[in-house]
């Protein structure tokens, strides 16, 4: 199988990634200057992916066929704003531009829901729902500003041909210790954010378990010599995190939105991913009524 260089492959999606690719059979080359890349990687490499001269010297050495770009400050508001900015845009700008220059085939960056603009203080209404990928963007923050930058670097290298690059927007995270009680990236529990819509409705009730969002990318990464360059593509569950129909929860956290959100019934989540069923074949497979079994007895 083929060579993968995953960056930040210490990270809650990026653990899951290098696992998800080893066991397909790829070796994979793990780079995250903290600790905690799983044991599967050939490779663990604690490198500076800020530093542009460091990025040339890592892919020079290990030649991939492809490149999994998942590091990132990847909380917002986690550092002051300059610095999640100028980290995130870095990383994507250092990463695309080595990938092209010295030739790899395909690479996969990872980008956000939060582009869309939820969350904006003074109130946010999407454009239509269930959203796709072709909703508008609307960025208020660094943290999804510096992602919007990320996509756009990466169709920038796609317009100069040769290397294949394209997107993915995984929905809020979850890796199996999360499921298991563990905080998510938030500070609160799965079994909270279900609890209290408050909280899972600022992310519009989305996410994603990090082994669905890792098998989503293997699949990604393998199609990419039949795909589009540029293509930017969302990851989500089946299912929205809640109890209760969006129909009925959306417009509590998003007041005027009670026409918009009617389409939203039973467990239909706010993002729709049936573009990659539709190019990539892709289903998400695991719901938080299967991982959470204590909530469902």
């Amino acid at each position: 199988m083929s060579r993968v260089l995953v960056t930040g492959s210490a990270g809650r999606l990026g653990r899951s990634v290098v696992s998800t690719l080893a066991a397909a059979g790829h070796e994979v080359i793990g780079v995250d200057r903290a600790p905690g890349t799983p044991p599967e990687a050939a490779v663990t490499l604690p490198a500076d992916l800020t530093d542009t001269g460091e990025t040339f010297e890592v892919l020079a050495r290990f030649r991939p066929e492809s490149v999994i770009h998942l590091a990132a400050i990847a909380t917002p508001f986690s550092v002051p704003e300059s610095v999640i900015f100028k980290v995130n845009t870095q990383l994507a700008y250092n990463v695309c531009s080595a990938s092209v220059a010295l030739g790899v085939p395909g690479v996969v960056v990872a980008s956000s829901p939060t582009v869309m603009g939820y969350g904006v203080p003074g109130g946010w209404t999407p454009a239509y729902l269930p959203i796709d990928e072709e909703h508008p963007v609307r960025p208020w923050n660094a943290y999804n500003l510096s992602k919007v930058a990320a996509e756009e670097t990466m169709k920038a290298y796609a317009r100069a041909g040769g290397t294949k690059l394209v997107a993915v927007r995984p929905c809020f995270v979850i890796p199996p210790e999360e499921w298991a009680g563990a905080p998510t990236q938030s500070g609160h529990t799965v079994r909270e954010r279900l609890d209290r819509p408050e909280l899972g409705g600022v992310s519009l009730f989305n996410y994603i378990d990090s082994r669905d969002a890792a098998e989503m990318i293997a699949v990604l990464s393998d199609a990419l010599p039949d795909l589009p360059n540029g293509e930017v593509f969302f990851a989500g569950a089946a299912d929205a995190l809640a109890r209760k129909p969006l129909a009925d929860l959306l417009p509590q956290v998003l007041p005027g939105t009670e026409a918009l959100a009617a389409g939203l019934t039973g467990t239909t989540p706010a993002f729709s991913t049936a573009k990659a069923a539709r190019l990539l074949g892709w289903q998400p497979k695991r719901s938080w009524r299967t991982e959470l079994k204590e909530e469902t007895e």
